[in-house]
């Protein structure tokens, strides 16, 4: 399988930053970098009405798009599972 090139939008990286612990930032990167080479893990799940997915990492969500034409994964959103799916 070839590797996805990994994008994070300019918001996300925001949003990844504000997350109050260090361990729980290390844990989202990891997660995120692991998406290139496979960008449907399991646990993922695919969102109603969107073409995005997620997945979990503890109580954070990290939202995303697959573009597979040209092996792209973007991160749209990560935050607190209580407020990722709500739009501002």
């Amino acid at each position: 399988m070839a590797k996805y090139s990994l994008r994070i939008k300019k918001s996300a990286r925001k949003e990844l930053e504000s997350i109050a612990t260090k361990v729980d930032r290390r844990r989202i990167i990891t997660r995120i970098q692991s998406l290139a080479d496979n960008p449907r893990p399991p646990g993922a799940l695919k969102l109603s009405g969107l073409e995005r997915y997620r997945i979990r990492q503890g109580h954070y969500r990290i939202l995303y798009t697959i573009e597979d034409a040209v092996l792209i994964v973007q991160v749209i959103k990560i935050g607190d599972r209580k407020d990722v799916y709500r739009s501002k």
